[in-house]
């Protein structure tokens, strides 16, 4: 019973030194992954459309 008071209070004092990010960082990150994985899918797109137009006059 000891054992588990104590990893008890050790796992409290590990909480407690996480930081946490703001609501403004969060939102950042959100923003910039939305743009990263916009852009990307535009990429592949674009690259996919051409390589099915040019596939499609060789054949």
């Amino acid at each position: 019973m000891e054992k588990l008071i104590n990893y008890i209070k050790l796992s409290k004092l590990e909480i407690l030194k996480v930081i946490f990010p703001t609501k403004e960082q969060v939102r950042n990150a959100f923003i910039t992954v939305f743009i990263v994985v916009t852009v990307v899918s535009l990429f592949l797109a674009l690259v996919d459309a051409i390589m099915s137009f040019s596939l499609s006059k060789i054949i």
